[in-house]
């Protein structure tokens, strides 16, 4: 990162929204000064003040560069309050892929409102059993929604990178489920998986003499994965509607309005392929795929009249 407090919150937003997902999240899994993984090569548990390493004069839990766990949960998970909406009745749902499964392969979150929580799970299917094909494999991205009891939300659907569009299947549950009962019992899963152990058998620190870091085994295990309670097998049961389909289109941004419900959305043949990183520090400046193309991203198709590069936006920044 070369922003701070303010601007923090503003990259990550305006790269993920004009169809720079990626690099934002390269920015967020950056390497060296400037980024998370320098906190954390130093043995942060929480937030910094500041970017630069200090044992006297920044605090070392801090919420100055919190706001990417805003990005985290409206862009990365891809659930936010509408940005038209008054006192919290209606949610935008609008999910953002990364170019490789290498990076993130699911993610889940819940925006709670006056009207009740509204809730998101994706996840990659059929990825290949090798993680090195998670740079080149074509995969299913299965989406489920949750609106709750007199909440609106509009659902944008997945903005393919090519700009060529993907077909997308989306259909509704005809009965409304307990979903409390499917929380209390998808918790209950996680809480007996963490007893259990069920976790990684390894963690990762920080080799000072190798300027890198490495994967260190353990006896025990050390965090357990959960998966959202959308994708609990007690939903495995429910009974749907017929299945409407979309087809793809190479105009981005295609949106719909969902009533209360549950939600499942399937996105077929999405094309994954290898994330472009720039030097060790991995800078917006060093990564010339970027800044010495003519890709504007998928929101301007008229390259005449709209000059783009991310390095502009970072300065801009």
């Amino acid at each position: 990162f070369s922003e701070g407090i303010f601007a923090v919150r503003y990259a990550l937003k305006t790269l993920s929204d004009n169809g720079f997902h990626n690099l934002a999240l390269s920015k967020a899994n950056g390497f060296g000064v400037g980024t998370f993984e320098y906190m954390l090569s130093h043995n942060a548990t929480t937030h910094w003040e500041s970017w630069w390493r200090s044992e006297d004069l920044y605090s070392h839990n801090h919420p100055m560069l919190g706001a990417s766990a805003e990005w985290m949960v409206s862009a990365v998970a891809g659930v936010a309050l509408h940005p038209t909406t008054t006192g919290g009745k209606e949610v935008l749902f609008w999910p953002r892929f990364p170019n490789s499964a290498s990076t993130i392969n699911y993610a889940w979150a819940t925006q709670g409102t006056r009207r009740g929580d509204f809730s998101i799970a994706w996840r990659f299917e059929g990825l290949p059993e090798e993680g090195k094909d998670y740079d080149s494999a074509v995969v299913k991205i299965h989406i489920r929604l949750f609106v709750p009891p007199d909440g609106l939300a509009v659902f944008r659907f997945p903005e393919y990178s090519n700009g060529k569009g993907v077909d997308s299947t989306i259909k509704y549950a005809t009965r409304l489920e307990d979903i409390e009962k499917v929380r209390r019992l998808s918790s209950e899963e996680c809480q007996r998986r963490r007893t259990a152990k069920e976790g990684f058998d390894y963690n990762w620190e920080y080799d000072r003499k190798e300027n890198t870091w490495i994967k260190v085994y353990r006896k025990k295990a050390i965090g357990t994965p959960c998966e959202s309670f959308l994708f609990h097998f007690s939903l495995d049961e429910t009974a749907w509607s017929s299945t409407e389909t979309l087809a793809g289109s190479s105009d981005n941004g295609s949106e719909i309005e969902l009533s209360p419900g549950l939600y499942d959305v399937m996105v077929d043949e999405w094309q994954l392929k290898p994330e472009v990183k720039g030097t060790k520090d991995w800078r917006i400046a060093s990564i010339k795929e970027f800044y010495g193309s003519e890709d504007i991203g998928p929101y301007c198709s008229d390259t005449d009249t709209f000059e783009w590069n991310v390095e502009d936006a970072s300065h801009l920044i």
